[in-house]
């Protein structure tokens, strides 16, 4: 990608801030494909053309815009997302099958972890209600 730029002569283009942007825009038009999409129609509208070809062409806006901000800002992404499944797996530890059942049984109180921008993840929870007389 800094090839690509750098023949180009956009590197003056490139601050962090305008490659912030233009990923926003990309990731729009990314989320503009499928904003209308019925819940029950994804699953195959999302594998079938023309959405499937358009669908990789913003990926693919998504993908060079995040490695060229990477590149300009001196981030490891390989290295960034290794330690970040790294941490999200200490963060947030599987739930064995039984546990995910009892938890969302018939009046069993509504629980959720709500993840936080910093600290530890809190659980959210309210009373399950009870049946009136």
């Amino acid at each position: 990608m800094r090839t690509f730029t750098e023949a180009r002569d956009w590197a003056r283009f490139h601050d962090p801030k305008s490659l912030a942007l233009a990923l926003v825009g990309e990731v729009g038009e990314l989320a503009e494909l499928l904003q209308w999409l019925q819940h029950d129609e994804q699953a195959t509208a999302v594998r079938e053309q023309p959405l499937n070809g358009r669908l990789a062409e913003e990926m693919s806006d998504v993908l060079l815009y995040l490695l060229r901000l990477a590149d300009v800002v001196g981030v490891d992404l390989a290295q960034a997302a290794a330690d970040k499944l790294e941490a999200n797996e200490r963060r947030f530890p599987p739930v064995c099958p039984s546990e995910r059942g009892a938890s969302q049984g018939v009046g069993a109180p509504i629980r959720s972890v709500t993840p936080r921008r910093r600290g530890r993840a809190r659980i959210v929870g309210r009373p399950a209600r009870t049946a009136s007389a």
